[in-house]
This record gives structure tokens, C-alpha cells and sequence, in this order.
């Protein structure tokens, strides 16, 4: 008796490994086919491809799916694959990034600031969420909080021109002449001739 019950767990054990392996290679096909297809601009059988070997509790089929919707201009639907992504990996930054697109693009942006800001409680210092916040608050003439976002960025990348040009017109918002006159003239050192920093500068003097 024991040597059947034996022979019957060795039996299910190979089993289980050929249907794994199986499952395995029907997925990698899919997404080898739907990559191939995104590439030649057809998202709608990129997509059926994977919602052919769809799973709910799969975080790489739901990002990919959310992908794909948003770039094929299907906003509403991309939104619940970001979403279940994120549940599934609650700290993955890639799949609140990915969720804040079609949120952009729908005009929802009460979710694309909650987005960043989850991101912010996750990894203080990334740079995207940073940087975009540090534009939203100056959108809202909220100059404080956008220098401290903007001024995160401009630590870890000191010579970026994007950053750089916005720390310079905050502090020039803020009435921090000074500070602005330095900040616009290191954007022309790194993008000589630029318009934006000239006009700063033209408000300083």
C-alpha cells in the first residue's frame, strides 16, 4: 500500500510539472504574439491574445493588459488592469505610473495626484512623482510645495534642464530673486540660448 500511495504522489507530481510547464509555454506564446502584434500597430490583437490566457490573479497579464488598452486609446478599460495590478503588488511603482496615464487622459486627476502621492509613500525621493507633483502645485501657484518637490529632483540630477528651469521660475514666484537669477543662468550653461531662462533673467534685472 504505501509503495502505490508513493507511486501515486511521484504520478501527480510529474503531472503537475507537465501542466505547469504546459501553462507556462501557452503564456510565453501569447505574449511573444501580442509583442509582435503592439509592434505592427495591432493593439486590438495584442489584446485578445491576452485575454485569451487571461488570469485575474496574474500581475504581469493585468499590466500588460493595461498597457495596451491605454495605448490603444481604451482608457477606461486600461484602468481596472492598473488597478488590479496594484493590488496584487501593492508597492509596485510601475503599475501606479502605468494607472496615472489613462487617469491623465481621461482628465481624472484627483486619482493622478493620489497616484503620486502613493508613490511618494512608497520611495520619498522618486523622481517622476516628484517632479510632476512639484508641476501640479506650481499650476495651483503653490510655490512652497512645489520647491520642495521640485527641489528633491534637482538634488539627485543638478544639471537636468527640465528641472533646473522650473526650480528657477518657482523662486522667482516665490520673490527669491537671487536664488532665481543663479537657477536661470545654470539653464543657459546647459541649454545656451534658451528663451525661458532669457526671460527670467529680463524679469530679474
Amino acid at each position: 500500500m504505501d509503495i502505490l500511495k508513493t507511486i501515486s504522489i511521484i504520478l501527480v507530481f510529474f503531472l503537475t510539472q507537465t501542466m505547469q510547464a504546459q501553462e507556462f509555454e501557452k503564456q510565453l506564446k501569447a505574449f511573444e504574439d501580442s509583442y509582435a502584434a503592439e509592434i505592427k500597430g495591432e493593439h486590438s490583437t495584442a489584446i485578445q491574445l491576452m485575454t485569451g490566457i487571461y488570469k485575474a490573479d496574474s500581475y504581469e497579464i493585468n499590466i500588460r493588459l493595461g498597457w495596451l488598452n491605454y495605448v490603444s486609446g481604451k482608457f477606461s478599460d486600461a484602468l481596472p488592469y492598473y488597478q488590479k495590478s496594484i493590488e496584487l503588488m501593492p508597492v509596485s511603482i510601475e503599475a501606479r505610473l502605468g494607472y496615472v496615464n489613462p487617469a491623465a487622459a481621461l482628465g481624472n486627476w484627483a486619482q493622478v495626484e493620489k497616484q503620486y502621492q502613493e508613490i511618494l509613500k512608497i520611495d520619498p525621493m522618486n523622481t517622476t512623482a516628484n517632479y510632476r507633483m512639484g508641476l501640479i502645485t506650481y499650476g495651483r501657484e503653490d510655490y512652497a510645495s512645489a520647491l520642495k518637490y521640485f527641489s528633491k529632483v534637482l538634488n539627485l540630477y543638478p544639471f537636468d534642464y527640465d528641472t533646473v528651469i522650473m526650480v528657477a521660475w518657482t523662486q522667482l514666484k516665490s520673490g527669491k530673486l537671487r536664488e532665481a537669477k543663479i537657477m536661470f543662468q545654470k539653464a543657459l550653461l546647459i541649454k545656451p540660448g534658451d528663451s525661458s531662462a532669457i526671460e527670467g533673467l529680463g524679469m530679474i534685472r
